[in-house]
């Protein structure tokens, strides 16, 4: 790793740390259409974005 080699640990401790997220399903969730969220995501069918990437849960009210 580059990082190492220019003796920056620091640097190298974070890039080893770092993780990718996948936010594909927070984007489809947040589009109220699916129709809409399935083309965002370059899917042929809307199923494929309803069943894997929709996350929608129910809406609680908030407690005191």
């Amino acid at each position: 790793m580059k990082a190492e080699l220019e003796k920056n640990p620091d640097l190298a401790n974070r890039i080893t740390r770092f993780q990718f997220r996948d936010i594909r399903p927070k984007a489809a969730s947040e589009i109220n259409d699916l129709s809409d969220a399935s083309v965002l995501l370059g899917h042929s069918k809307e199923g494929i974005t309803e069943r894997v990437y929709r996350r929608i849960g129910a809406i609680a009210k908030p407690s005191k």
